[in-house]
């Protein structure tokens, strides 16, 4: 998964995240899962211009480019990638270190219990915290979860 990098590219790597990206965990319902939901991690760096993120895929392995409005964003969604990601940054990340932990534990949660997705789902939440925009956008939460497997 993803490409051998550097020392100084995986520390640039912390940096523009630390900056300029996100760590989010998405709750999602999910007819093909036991308990009907998933957590799902995503990684991602926002910037105005195309060419400020479009080395990102090509230099690491993983991820895409999505153009939006005004900006355009390198998107990691694939788990194993993400995994990959958090443990290249890991060491170098500053403003983030709490953000790459709780998914680093999100990612080695095991569900096999109603009560682990739901742990597992407040962490996202917890995570959600972090990142500014989520607190306007976020639409599902752990709460969600639970009121769904009310009779």
């Amino acid at each position: 998964m993803g490409k051998p990098l550097s020392e100084v590219e995986r520390a640039y790597l912390a940096g523009l995240l630390d900056g300029d990206g996100a760590i989010m965990a998405l709750i999602e319902k999910h007819s093909g899962k036991r308990f009907r939901f998933r957590v799902r991690l995503e990684i991602n760096a926002t910037q105005s211009h195309r060419e400020d993120v479009a080395w990102l895929p090509v230099q690491t392995g993983v991820g895409y480019i999505r153009r939006n409005l005004r900006t355009y964003q390198w998107i990691v969604r694939d788990q194993q990638a993400v995994r990959w990601l958090l443990d290249m940054i890991a060491p170098f990340t500053r403003s983030k270190k709490k953000q790459v932990a709780l998914a680093i534990r999100i990612l080695e949660r095991r569900v096999e219990s109603k009560e682990d997705l739901l742990e597992l789902a407040q962490w996202a939440d917890a995570l959600s915290k972090f990142n500014v925009r989520s607190k306007q956008r976020r639409k599902n939460h752990a709460a969600m979860i639970q009121e769904s497997w009310l009779p």
